[in-house]
């Protein structure tokens, strides 16, 4: 990672200096990243800037072989420039740039945004730390999951010393974020919310606080009216205090006549053995004489 970290900040002061390099947009090639989404009016607002002023910032690319480049760092300026309506755009070429060190610079700059989702962020931390870990996605959160349990005592696998932890500690180190503890409690389960609540944090429509609060309850429909209303702007101190009541409710065993009422509203008489069906209609009977609602005649 000290070598790629040190290649990228190559790349940084590279990409900020003057260049006359252009390109068409017809011969840039985006390649898959983490970003998923690209808003609107961010974009909007980006194209009219590139309308006004250019292109201030060039695009990191390098070539395919075939006469077309591929976008390493800059897809969000080449969108933008496309809507502007421009037919080129300046751009610094990488030659020789393998596709591990590709992936890395295009996942650090997506990971630089300001405004990337806090899904799309936890995916792209953990791509990053696959490439470096030479691991599956699924490997790492289950290597960060034994790094989490050896730190609170439930493991004694000395996971934390190994050379795979500490490499996971300096990526954390450069991103300059979050510790990796406070990513595996706060954003590995953002992996695990209802399509719901995924989908309202893509959507940027909640932050992810309130998506792992409600992800507490399990009702779908009460969890659906809190969504909208956390939606519509409420407070996430206002949010623990309904999900805390919601989930009291949940634990609370229901009054035994409710139970009662509810297991004959699907009780079958015909079902029943003749001697015990005498029986509960006696009761019955009596219980509706009791209540005044025996028939007229």
């Amino acid at each position: 990672m000290s070598a790629i970290r040190a290649y990228l900040k190559g790349l940084v002061e590279e990409a900020k200096k003057p260049t006359s390099s252009t390109l068409l947009l017809a011969e840039l090639v985006p390649r898959p990243q983490p970003r998923r989404r690209f808003e609107e009016a961010s974009l909007k607002a980006l194209a009219e800037s590139i309308r006004a002023h250019g292109v201030l910032e060039p695009l990191l690319v390098r070539p395919l072989g075939d006469g077309r480049y591929e976008i390493v760092a800059g897809e969000r300026r080449y969108r933008a420039a496309q809507m502007a309506g421009l037919s080129e755009v300046p751009v610094v070429v990488l030659e020789g740039l393998d596709e591990k060190t590709a992936q890395a610079i295009a996942l650090m700059e997506n990971l630089q945004r300001e405004d990337l989702n806090p899904y799309e962020e936890t995916v792209a931390v953990l791509d990053l730390l696959a490439l470096e870990l030479s691991k599956s996605r699924e490997e790492v959160i289950s290597l960060l999951h034994r790094m989490w349990n050896e730190a609170r005592g439930k493991s004694t696998r000395n996971v934390a010393g190994s050379p795979e932890a500490q490499r996971v500690e300096e990526v954390f180190r450069l991103l300059g974020r979050m510790d990796w503890s406070s990513f595996v409690r706060h954003r590995l389960p953002l992996l695990n919310l209802p399509p719901d609540l995924q989908e309202a944090l893509l959507e940027g429509a909640i932050p992810y606080t309130a998506a792992l609060e409600l992800k507490k309850v399990k009702e779908e429909g009460e969890r659906r009216k809190l969504l909208e209303e956390a939606k519509a702007g409420l407070s996430l101190r206002e949010l623990k205090a309904k999900v805390r009541e919601l989930l009291r409710k949940e634990a609370s065993p229901p009054p035994w006549h409710k139970e009662v009422l509810a297991r004959l509203s699907r009780l079958d008489l015909e079902a029943l053995p003749p001697e015990k069906r005498k029986a509960v209609e006696r009761h019955l009977q009596a219980l509706a004489k009791e209540l005044g609602l025996t028939r007229k005649a």
